[in-house]
């Protein structure tokens, strides 16, 4: 398997204005929300927020930011309700899309996408006509002085680890959505750290594409990711 969220990668690439860092706080506190409304607001007892809660950091949210949030997630800091929606396309190459949004208005995201897809030639397919295609998959990044690689991979496989890669210093571990929380316990009681967990679309089939279809692609992440209720965007791009 292979491939990770084309959102979370662009985000560590750009450089952040005033403008854009507003638009990424928004995104995260979504996703606080939607974390503290599906299992409450302790970070203690909710993985999903307390990793939802540490992406925010890592981006500098103010934490003020980030307790309105649980707030608002928990029921006591009022706002409209969210729901997460995922828009099928297919982009150039024959590389398939997947387009998650976390939003309070379905018709006002769809128009977003459909309009977004539309100006760079990609429309939306039909539900299910690329789902398929994927695996919903738990996806961390471990980092920290691994000591033996040897002992730390046995131990990640014990928790439940599918696949472990690495890029830099970072090691990229694979795993069944129910055991995400078992991997980040067993590297932190290792010593180690994960700075990043999500539930991601992996790619069953990856597709090699030309270099002029890459680059029609990047545009259409960066379009993307442009719109205020895009959370992630899951491609088969190799």
């Amino acid at each position: 398997m292979s491939g990770h969220s084309k959102w979370h990668n662009i985000q560590q690439k750009k450089s952040v204005s005033d403008s854009k860092r507003a638009q990424v706080f928004t995104k995260l506190a979504n996703g606080i929300v939607v974390a503290a409304r599906e299992a409450g607001g302790d970070p203690d007892t909710n993985f999903k927020l307390r990793m939802a809660i540490e992406k925010a950091r890592s981006a500098n949210m103010p934490k003020d930011n980030i307790d309105r949030a649980v707030a608002r997630g928990a029921g006591t800091g009022g706002g409209s309700a969210l729901e997460t929606v995922v828009y099928e396309a297919f982009g150039p190459g024959g590389v398939s899309i997947l387009i998650e949004v976390l939003t309070d208005n379905r018709n006002r995201s769809v128009a977003d996408v459909k309009s977004c897809l539309g100006k760079l030639g990609v429309s939306l397919a039909s539900q299910g006509s690329v789902m398929w295609m994927f695996e919903k998959i738990g996806v961390a990044h471990i980092k920290g002085n691994i000591k033996d690689k040897d002992v730390f991979e046995l131990k990640l496989i014990d928790a439940g680890a599918i696949e472990i890669k690495y890029e830099d210093d970072i090691a990229i571990v694979e795993t069944c959505v129910p055991d995400l929380q078992k991997i980040i316990a067993s590297a932190t009681a290792s010593g180690l750290s994960a700075d990043y967990a999500e539930i991601e679309y992996i790619a069953k089939e990856p597709v090699a594409v030309s270099e002029s279809d890459s680059m029609k692609l990047n545009q259409i992440y960066e379009a993307l990711d442009n719109l205020d209720d895009v959370q992630n965007v899951f491609t088969s791009e190799k």
